[in-house]
């Protein structure tokens, strides 16, 4: 396993292929810090006691010790396990880890290259899980680059005018295939070693060109990463928080002709495992969300439930109205992930997969709360945590004194401490960040209705009929015979 500064070592030994406002950019740029030192933290804390046993796992591959994100789950525990590691991380940092992704992708392949090689005789499978070794050996950080750009979105893949709107084969050789296409919205791909590529939607039969999973270096030849860095709060000049230390990325990732070797290629033209691979990713990441999400709840109501305390209105019967709110949301959220993983199984490839229906209805919740969230605590803070005065000027000699006297609240709570706390909302409702979060509790894993087309897809409405059929007397039900038997006196 990698150590942080290993870690940072690597990012800067990669090739700049990073392009960032007009210029192409190191992985070790100033922008990019925020997210690297909290990807680090992934790697340093394998060896904290507090940390250890949910960080690390037991490959089952070879039995040898490895990072979590790149396990590959063999129990419910694991899937256990991997909830508190989510929820621990966002609390600890006060936002994602991002480093799910790969995770994620790596499981879903797990299952998918085994089921086509069960269908179709192929050796995706055992393609991948020599990548999985290298991954597990290397410690390797990836993101999940499903997104395509989509172009037109009323045309399928084959009817589009640029046919590249969707990522697809354009050359097949022997030693390999080549690829063009972009990926967007891809979560620190900016500062990854792999992109692990997946196809993003259900497929035709004329469509295979488009069915293509693979994993590639990130900064393989004819890759292009379009990076915006998202620092998580505004960078302190004199009141350093834990929060405003850490950041993210994220990439419009552009495959320019790239080759990639079939030894890296774990589906090729299998067009009716495309969205068996799409359900399962967005499975296992949406299980994550179970765990984030509210985790993200409790600090907006730790934040809200504060600032109502030092604005002296914390037993105000609509204070306690919202906070509430905020508290059953993420208790029934937090529900649905640990229900999720009471209902894991495993699969034919050994991979256990968390419970469907918990985890879509669970990251349905959170998406469609996730702007409630953001109103509450922007209510209860006021309207000085939107407008708040830079940093520097509360330390500035002159105005300094005046602006901490002013935005004292109740005598006994320093001015400082008042400060302290909206710098922290501002950041979260006002902040560099706050676009992305707001975007991405929404569509992260998928908007709302993918999640109710998930609950959908497993939620048996037709024994819910049938039981109505039986209650009303409706022939047809199959369920007349099944009558609990008398029992005499």
């Amino acid at each position: 396993m990698r150590t942080g500064k290993a870690y940072i070592h690597d990012m800067q030994k990669m090739k700049m292929n990073v392009y960032m406002d007009g210029q192409k950019v190191p992985r070790d740029h100033d922008s990019f810090v925020p997210a690297l030192e909290k990807m680090a933290l992934t790697f340093d804390f394998v060896s904290d006691s507090e940390w250890e046993p949910l960080l690390t796992a037991v490959s089952h591959l070879n039995g040898r010790k490895i990072n979590r994100f790149c396990h590959i789950h063999q129990s419910l525990d694991d899937l256990v396990r991997r909830r508190e590691l989510t929820r621990k991380f966002q609390l600890y940092c006060g936002s994602c880890i991002l480093r799910c992704g790969g995770a994620d992708t790596i499981n879903a392949l797990s299952i998918v290259s085994y089921e086509i090689d069960q269908k179709y005789g192929t050796e995706y499978n055992k393609r991948f899980l020599k990548y999985l070794e290298d991954f597990q050996d290397n410690d390797w950080v990836a993101p999940i680059a499903m997104t395509d750009v989509k172009g037109d979105r009323s045309q399928r893949p084959r009817d589009q005018a640029n046919p590249d709107s969707y990522l697809r084969i354009v050359e097949k050789a022997s030693d390999g295939i080549v690829v063009r296409g972009a990926k967007s919205c891809i979560s620190l791909a900016g500062y990854a070693d792999e992109l692990i590529v997946s196809p993003s939607r259900a497929l035709s039969k004329d469509e295979s060109q488009w069915a293509v999973a693979f994993a590639v270096p990130a900064d393989c030849e004819g890759v292009k990463l379009i990076t915006t860095p998202k620092p998580e709060g505004r960078k302190r000049k004199y009141m350093p928080a834990i929060y405003a230390q850490y950041g993210g990325s994220d990439s419009f990732v552009i495959f320019d002709s790239v080759f990639v070797p079939w030894e890296r290629v774990f589906m090729c033209g299998e067009v009716d495992f495309a969205p068996r691979y799409g359900q399962l990713a967005a499975l296992y990441h949406r299980f994550n969300y179970t765990a984030c999400k509210p985790a993200m709840a409790e600090i907006f109501i730790g934040a809200a439930a504060l600032m109502a305390e030092y604005n002296g209105v914390e037993r105000s019967g609509h204070i306690r109205d919202k906070l509430g709110y905020l508290a059953a949301v993420a208790v029934l959220i937090d529900a649905a992930g640990i229900a999720a993983s009471c209902q894991a199984k495993k699969t034919d490839s050994g991979t256990w997969i968390p419970g469907g229906l918990p985890t879509q209805a669970g990251r349905w919740l959170a998406c469609t709360n996730g702007y409630k969230e953001f109103e509450i605590l922007t209510d209860i803070a006021g309207g000085l945590a939107s407008l708040l005065p830079f940093e520097g000027d509360f330390f500035e000699p002159e105005v300094g004194p005046l602006l901490h006297e002013f935005i004292q609240r109740r005598a006994d709570v320093p001015a400082e401490n008042v400060h302290k706390l909206l710098r922290f909302i501002h950041d979260t409702i006002a902040g560099p960040a706050s676009g992305i979060h707001l975007a991405g509790t929404l569509q992260g894993g998928g908007t709302p209705i993918m999640q109710l087309i998930g609950v959908l897809r497993e939620y048996d409405v037709e024994e819910k009929k049938n039981v109505v059929k039986r209650l009303c007397g409706i022939s047809g039900s199959g369920l007349e015979d099944h009558k609990p038997e008398k029992k005499t006196m």
